[in-house]
């Protein structure tokens, strides 16, 4: 069990750190770089041109570590589909974005659409294929789980596409989704050891890749994830936590994620209604503390500890 838990970090992390050095020049090249807005942070606009769609290097790495185990520990397939789905719909986004210069990427409905194919093929392959229910485990109830039959497949596709652009709107500062999501994963993986769930492969591998990602991701970022990776995170937190039946533990462990994606419906919402008011400074919010003055840095470091914290309390809720 030791060895299940240690050699995924290991291998993922070294997958990782080996790709950056050869996956950044190479964007660089392709002139996959990232374009800041000109009404938004101004201390951001020096970071255009650095590259982006540096998920892939996580990506490559945890589904290069997953396939090594996936023969013992078929549970991981779901999620690992989910990661890498979700993944390839950002990677779309990014590439036509950065690489055919079309401003928005993909149509918002183009987007919805894809992200709910996938979904549908998870929730399928999960009822059909794997004998994880669609129960609901209760936080702090001692083990309790709430059944509410048909109405948890489009609560799935709720708590999904909710969970994927939360985590999208958290990539916003260098080393702040890939920070947040490391606990998160470290949390599930937890979780995953004590109840013997079968998924602890990937979700190490998640830990290792984002590690190794790090390495290159922290301030001053050599590389953005963008969407290729903010959306497989996304992905890879929604899919883990319905494998273990928790997705009522996501609003604890994902606090942040929830906040930002709320900041942004509540900042769009005002705006709409007061005819050109804001709530905030920017959305999401982490925006609106740096323009409150607080470093990049200083906001990383305030949302890894709170998240680390609420993931200790979900833990004695488990």
């Amino acid at each position: 069990m030791n060895l299940t838990l240690v050699i995924p970090v290991l291998v993922s992390f070294a997958v990782s750190v080996a790709l950056g050095p050869v996956i950044i020049p190479f964007l660089r090249r392709l002139k996959m770089g990232q374009t800041e807005r000109e009404e938004g942070v101004k201390s951001h606009l020096k970071k255009a041109g650095t590259p982006t769609m540096g998920g892939l290097i996580f990506l490559i790495a945890t589904t290069v570590t997953s396939l090594f185990f996936v023969r013992d520990y078929p549970k991981i397939v779901p999620i690992l589909f989910l990661t890498l789905g979700f993944g390839l719909i950002g990677f779309l986004d990014d590439y036509l974005k950065v690489v055919l210069k079309r401003s928005d990427g993909l149509m918002p409905w183009q987007k919805l659409l894809c992200q709910i194919v996938v979904t549908g093929i998870f929730a399928f392959y999960m009822i059909r294929y794997t004998d994880v229910t669609l129960e609901l485990l209760i936080p702090f109830s001692g083990g309790q789980a709430l059944d509410i039959g048909w109405l948890a497949v489009p609560l799935l596709f709720i708590v999904v596409l909710a969970t994927v652009n939360g985590v999208n709107f958290t990539d916003g500062l260098d080393g702040l989704a890939s920070s947040v999501t490391v606990m998160v994963a470290v949390f599930f993986t937890v979780v995953a050891v004590g109840r013997h769930s079968g998924i602890a492969p990937i979700t190490c591998a998640v830990v290792g890749g984002l590690l190794g990602f790090l390495v290159f991701n922290v301030f001053p970022a050599k590389i953005f994830m963008g969407d290729t990776g903010s959306l497989a995170l996304g992905g890879f937190v929604a899919g883990t936590a319905y494998m273990l039946n928790m997705p009522l533990f996501i609003p604890i462990v994902g606090l942040i994620y929830a906040v930002e994606l709320l900041s942004v419906v509540l900042q769009v919402s005002y705006f709409k209604l007061t005819h050109g008011k804001r709530l905030f400074k920017m959305s999401p919010i982490h925006h609106h503390f740096e323009l409150c003055g607080w470093s990049e840095t200083r906001i990383v470091t305030v949302f890894s500890i709170i998240t680390a914290l609420l993931c200790l309390v979900a833990l004695m809720g488990v």
